[in-house]
């Protein structure tokens, strides 16, 4: 059946990741939650935001399944989910987690319970990404759930012999992936090298990690798991349970701690931030639903970075802090917890990075990946820069 996954009315607390993004293309564990879904009920779409459909379109066929695209798969959701029938949908906690429509009423579906639906309630237990630190909270048992679904059956590559590691039957090696002179200790978890994929000399992983394929851990890299590289990305410097959707660097020297990090972002040299208050107390970060610094209720939560944002050489995030889109960070000391989208500076205050100078810079590292940064990228980022001008004025 087709298959089509929906942004529920909780997208919103998910910002700024899921600006440029559906729900459904949250990278957790090895793939995106959308890649999870693909593996059981084949190639699906989207029903996102207006300014995104163009990128990540809707289709449609005469019978639809509908899947909340922040649910988290398993085996018994997808059990349940293969006994619906037409305009039955399966709800636990007032959550729509899936349904079955009609192509001609699809127009008229709305992420809301209160609709009238043939409802059938389940008991089964589900993971639902419903906020930013939910990610990093929730990627060690989606590293292991992931590896074992896309390695089942498959034999991996053999590591060298100049290696150290633990654990061999818990590590597994995409074709030309290349590991010279590292330390592997899975520690009970997971180590998944993606296709093409290279760990320098002298890294450091300990716990479970997936690098994505065409990533890089750079020379001394040291790695404590749970921690997620995306595809095309390089990492050097500390990283401890952390996640980086793809297609960013982080690759020198410095603490990533507790993070979640969009794509097309870039961290200078040196850059730090805290996962843990002096005080330690619960972290507050800033909801967009809200309008205001909420409670995590989390002794640990670092930083939150939405697509195309940059720090410079020496930068230090708070505990907390939360970047928005397309922002440009720099100078000395700490910047505040809350940088709207399409903000340019740091601790002595921030301008506004118009839409022109970011377009000029995605250009530039759109090509440096032999991608196009195209009329539609351009669109995205255009609605975002509108929607919130509402956070720069302030």
């Amino acid at each position: 059946m087709n298959t089509i996954l929906f942004d529920d009315n909780n997208r919103i607390n998910l910002l700024p990741l899921t600006f440029t993004r559906p729900v459904s293309e949250i990278r957790i564990g090895i793939l995106t939650i959308k890649e999870k879904w693909d593996k059981y009920f084949g190639r699906s779409s989207y029903l996102t935001q207006n300014y995104l459909k163009q990128k990540y379109p809707a289709i449609i066929h005469n019978m639809n399944l509908l899947i909340n695209g922040g649910i988290i798969p398993s085996q018994s959701l997808v059990d349940e989910i293969e006994q619906l029938k037409e305009g039955e949908f399966l709800i636990k906690d007032d959550i729509i987690i899936a349904g079955i429509l009609n192509g001609n009423n699809i127009s008229e579906f709305l992420p809301d319970v209160e609709k009238t639906y043939k409802n059938k309630r389940t008991a089964v237990e589900f993971t639902k990404i419903s906020y930013p630190w939910d990610i990093f909270i929730n990627n060690g048992q989606e590293i292991e759930s992931d590896f074992k679904l896309i390695t089942a059956g498959r034999k991996s590559q053999k590591l060298s012999s100049t290696n150290n590691f633990l654990q061999e039957e818990n590590i597994f090696i995409e074709e030309g992936a290349k590991i010279e002179f590292a330390t592997l200790n899975p520690d009970g978890g997971y180590i998944y090298i993606g296709k093409d994929a290279e760990i320098m000399e002298g890294s450091l992983i300990r716990g479970s990690l997936s690098l994505g394929e065409h990533s890089t851990l750079k020379m001394g890299a040291k790695i404590y798991g749970p921690t997620t590289v995306g595809p095309h990305s390089k990492v050097g410097g500390e990283v401890n349970n952390s996640v980086i959707f793809g297609y960013s660097n982080k690759g020198h020297d410095g603490f990533l701690g507790n993070s979640v990090l969009g794509e097309w972002c870039n961290l200078g040299a040196d850059t730090n931030n805290s996962n843990l208050k002096n005080n330690y107390a619960p972290v507050r970060v800033w909801n967009y639903k809200e309008h205001r610094f909420m409670h995590t209720k989390l002794q640990f939560c670092g930083l939150i970075m939405g697509d195309h944002s940059k720090s410079a050489i020496n930068t230090m995030f708070n505990t907390g802090t939360v970047v928005g889109v397309s922002s440009n960070i720099f100078g000395t000391g700490f910047p505040r917890n809350f940088i709207p989208s399409f903000s340019w500076g740091g601790d002595k205050g921030f301008a506004t990075y118009t839409t022109s100078k970011a377009f000029e810079t995605a250009e530039i590292v759109y090509k440096r990946r032999g991608l196009d940064f195209d009329s539609v990228e351009k669109s995205i980022l255009e609605h975002i820069f509108n929607e919130t001008k509402q956070y720069r004025e302030k």
